[in-house]
């Protein structure tokens, strides 16, 4: 029986109903997500103004990313309070709508479909500013829809970690199959509709997702442990922790607020002072920045500025997101062969310097789709070696977490480090985009190409990063193995602030143990002869 095989025996007819349910409709939702993001940035690409285009793409792209943020902390106290199910179904909803108002007031400002003569766009009379608003409005709802469908598969399958592991395993490589069409299809209607209607499907997508969706049973709601962890991982530990429990939505938006701050303020504590996890902060947030930059900014560069179509940067996509999927089906494969994330970021970190390819390209490029293809084909190794590492770190975090005990009174250990490296991703990816971007419209107004900033921004910036992400991955123990079997792992006691609160206050906690106890107390007495925590 084959590893897929076994993987959905293990299921009960009815949590296989619902994975299925549950897949049909994430492919729906994938889909119209790739037919809207790729017409909104081949949109602003076209619509921009020359001499900026690149600079407001970045900028609009990192308010995006933010109001993904606060999605997610608006939609979490309904998570804990509704049936998962019917949260997703209402927030997919929103965002079909909301995907639909750019065409809305195109149409009601005179825009219409492509002029099939001509083959020119017809816009409205809009102001291109507006894609901010649209963009930022989307990526609230986008927030909230990514949140809840991380909560969904604890409601199918329970806390089971080893069904929730196959289960996203399984899912995801569903969801890479959706995006990699969604992403070339999206390609075609923005060639024959243009880029202000070539989503009008999204809408219907999501649509079709939210029906999908509310057929799901509801399976483990009675059991709030699957939600609690979600919320915990992305920091908003306080919606479910708190002392004082509430039904007010706002008062429950403010803690979440606050819990994510902490959040990202304890996981900066956690990374900088453990060497199990400071390699972190390049392999992780690094990383992920680049795969996005190359996705969002470079790929719609090539296909606007070098092969002067911009709809073809979908068609680069594609073979991005192909990449994914095969990182997702080579860590389900080689799960057991390859425990550690090393090998898969080192792997990422070397394909990086593919990117030299497009300036090399854009030397020798004719206006010709194929060269769109060719590039798609040298993504898919980049994608590829990034997908495998982001799943596989993530749950290097966990299970290190886990095993090492860490307790702190109010934020979960968890969502205390990927809130503090998505915030950094989130803060570099907001400043570079716009720097870079800025770099390649000089570049292109200057010299009427970009094959200098290609150089630069793809070339020199990618392998000064695969450098910055190969030496991090030597930085835990047993890093310098080819395929170590572990990596170490962090120190066993509270952080030293949280105890020290609590000792000095005088405040039981069941989670601390008298060893850790005495071990704070001699340290607030200065005794040097008081024994370190212990290593886990």
């Amino acid at each position: 029986m084959s590893v897929l095989a076994k993987a959905w025996a293990s299921y009960t007819p009815i949590e296989r109903r619902n994975i299925g349910i549950y897949i049909a409709g994430i492919m729906f939702y994938k889909l119209g997500l790739e037919f809207f993001n790729g017409s909104i940035t081949t949109l602003a690409t076209d619509r921009f103004n020359a001499a900026n285009t690149f600079t407001k793409l970045g900028a609009a792209q990192g308010i995006n990313q933010a109001a993904q943020c606060i999605g997610a902390i608006l939609i979490a106290p309904l998570v804990k309070k509704f049936p998962t199910r019917s949260v997703l179904s209402t927030a997919i909803i929103l965002f079909a709508l909301m995907t639909a108002l750019l065409l809305i007031v195109d149409a009601a400002t005179g825009g219409h479909f492509k002029d099939l003569e001509t083959n020119k766009p017809r816009y409205g009379s809009w102001h291109p500013n507006l894609i901010f608003l649209v963009w930022t409005i989307s990526g609230i709802c986008y927030g909230m829809v990514e949140l809840i469908r991380r909560v969904i598969p604890a409601d199918i399958v329970g806390g089971d970690v080893s069904k929730l592991r196959r289960m996203d395993a399984v899912v995801h490589v569903f969801y890479e199959v959706a995006g990699t069409a969604g992403a070339v299809a999206s390609s075609s209607a923005i060639s024959r509709w243009g880029n202000n209607y070539s989503f009008f499907l999204t809408p219907a997508f999501f649509a079709i997702a939210g029906g999908i969706w509310i057929c799901i049973s509801i399976l483990n709601f009675t059991s709030s442990a699957g939600v609690k962890d979600e919320l915990d991982a992305q920091g908003l530990t306080a919606v479910v922790k708190s002392k004082k429990p509430t039904r007010n939505w706002f008062i429950g938006v403010m803690r979440g607020l606050v819990s994510f701050g902490e959040s990202v303020w304890v996981g900066a504590r956690l990374i900088f002072t453990n060497r199990a996890f400071v390699w972190l902060l390049p392999s992780y947030a690094i990383a992920l920045y680049l795969h996005r930059f190359l996705e969002n900014s470079l790929a719609p560069a090539f296909a606007k500025r070098t092969l002067t179509v911009s709809a073809w940067s979908q068609i680069i996509v594609g073979g991005s997101n192909f990449g994914e999927l095969l990182g997702a089906l080579s860590l389900f494969l080689l799960s057991d062969s390859v425990p550690t994330p090393l090998p898969w970021i080192r792997f990422d970190a070397v394909a990086l310097n593919i990117v030299w390819i497009l300036p090399a390209f854009a030397k020798i490029v004719t206006n010709d789709v194929r060269w769109a293809w060719k590039v798609a084909v040298c993504f898919v190794p980049i994608s590829m070696g990034w997908a495998a590492g982001d799943v596989s770190l993530t749950a290097y975090i966990q299970s290190t977490l886990t095993d090492s005990h860490f307790k702190h009174p109010t934020v979960s250990a968890l969502g205390a480090v990927m809130a503090f490296l998505y915030a950094t991703y989130i803060a570099v990816n907001a400043v570079l985009s716009t720097v870079l971007g800025k770099v390649i419209d000089k570049d292109f107004e200057a010299h009427n190409n970009i094959i200098n900033s290609l150089q630069m921004v793809g070339g020199v910036h990618f392998t000064v990063a695969c450098t910055v992400i190969l030496a991090s991955t030597f930085i835990p123990k047993g890093a310098f193995s080819f395929n170590p079997k572990s990596l170490g792992s962090i120190k066993g006691s509270r952080l030293t602030r949280d105890l020290q609160l609590h000792v000095v206050h005088g405040e039981e906690d069941d989670d601390v143990s008298q060893y850790e106890k005495e071990t704070i107390v001699s340290s607030l007495r200065g005794d040097s002869s008081s024994k370190s925590a212990p290593m886990v």
